[in-house]
């Protein structure tokens, strides 16, 4: 059973444009797949779980191919891959710029076909254990109605996804609404460990102009096909496909230093060059590779062909998250696993582009198998709450008792709740 905060679907996968990563290429190796990711995350990475994404990533493409995903493709069949910025070879698959929404449509069908019970607009809100300390389950909450459930169960798999609607330092986020961090607070509070929690991804190329749009994605494929990062002086000042630290840490510094571009509402940004894209590309290449970003411009009248975009970062990616073996259970919990954004150490400090979305893949279908190996040999006992009256005492131990209500499971927009 499938339990969803909001739709089927509604997650930061729908929100990612560029592409998956897979070594699946004859001048490329799962063995230069592991090098790029494991130095891109500044080595703090756990070198087991880098080891099954890079490995199982030429299979994962395999699968979502056959499942029917309309990756980008030659005349040949054979499959259109660009850079992304830290990437030594060509390995990153695209469905134009609508990769993560295309990889959706298709699981999200699956799903359906297969009868899988789906329960939407309900959230988890804690984890039940048991008296031998394995997770039993968990408490829901229908989002429209109120109400409480029980949903018992002998494998618990926590796949809830970032936490940009947090909006950590005042930054805007690319996050979709529900990305409230909502697992890392269950799993963590039934005592599975957390990793990296102090480590957050801001996307280099997040819009700032217009302000309708602000810290909405601008894909790292736009910089992939050919724009450059530009200061208000018209240098560019920067490689376009640097890691992505390095490049919004670029974009930071060159509007703190005094040469970023005034935007509308005392905010501000660099230039991103999209007209270079089809000087080196030639016309058409925009709309044939990028129409999602072309489409979300021209709804402001700001055609992307003719004119630069402006760009701050955005708050995007959690890289830390519950610390988890290379089998993809926590360690502590042992029925407990952890899959997707919710889970930390797979990218150390800093992820690369790509390897979100083969992550979701490759240890999400792990999860499923080894959620359905380890079903056969758990037994449950009495489901109970003594965990969380535990960490409440500590809390109060601590002088943490502040009074707010967690997880918070949507963000706190409206006027009278700010």
């Amino acid at each position: 059973m499938i339990v969803t905060k909001l739709r089927i679907g509604d997650a930061n996968t729908m929100m990612a444009e560029g592409g998956i990563q897979a070594a699946d290429k004859e001048n490329d190796s799962p063995v230069q797949h592991y090098l790029d990711c494991f130095g891109g995350g500044h080595f703090a990475a756990r070198p087991e779980l880098v080891k099954r994404l890079v490995t199982e990533a030429p299979d994962a493409i395999k699968w979502l191919n056959e499942l029917g995903v309309e990756f980008d493709k030659d005349a040949d069949g054979t499959m259109v891959t660009t850079h992304g910025g830290g990437t030594s070879r060509k390995r990153m698959h695209a469905a134009k710029d609508y990769s993560g929404a295309e990889i959706m449509r298709t699981l999200r069908d699956e799903v359906i076909n297969l009868g899988i019970p789906v329960v939407e607009f309900t959230s988890a809100v804690e984890i039940l254990k048991d008296e031998k300390g394995q997770a039993a389950g968990a408490v829901l909450l229908n989002m429209e109605t109120g109400d409480y459930l029980v949903a018992k169960a002998k494998v618990v798999v926590i796949a809830t996804g970032g936490a940009g609607r947090m909006h950590y330092n005042g930054f805007p986020t690319s996050n979709h609404y529900g990305a409230t961090a909502d697992g890392l607070i269950l799993g963590y509070r039934a005592g599975a460990p957390l990793l990296y929690q102090d480590s957050i991804q801001y996307h280099p190329t997040g819009a700032v102009f217009p302000s309708q749009i602000l810290g909405a994605l601008v894909t790292e494929k736009v910089r992939s096909v050919g724009a450059q990062l530009v200061n208000a002086n018209g240098e560019a000042y920067i490689h376009p496909l640097e890691t992505r630290d390095v490049n919004a840490s670029g974009v930071i510094r060159e509007c703190r230093e005094g040469r970023g571009v005034d935007v509308p509402g005392g905010l501000q940004g660099v230039w991103l060059d999209t007209p270079m894209i089809e000087i080196l590309g030639g016309e058409g290449t925009i709309e044939k590779r990028i129409p999602a970003m072309f489409r979300m411009y021209m709804n402001y009248g700001i055609d992307m062909r003719k004119v630069p975009i402006l760009i701050y970062p955005t708050l995007h990616y959690q890289n830390g998250g519950l610390e988890i073996n290379g089998e993809g259970f926590t360690n502590v919990i042992p029925n407990l696993l952890a899959a997707g954004e919710a889970a930390g150490g797979i990218h150390g400090t800093n992820r690369l582009m790509g390897n979100s979305l083969l992550d979701v893949i490759v240890f999400g279908r792990n999860a499923g198998k080894k959620a359905a190996a380890k079903y056969k040999e758990v037994t449950i006992g009495t489901p109970n709450l003594d965990h969380v009256k535990a960490y409440d005492e500590e809390l109060k131990a601590a002088g943490l008792d502040t009074g707010d209500v967690s997880p918070l499971l949507l963000p706190k927009y409206a006027r009278h709740e700010r």
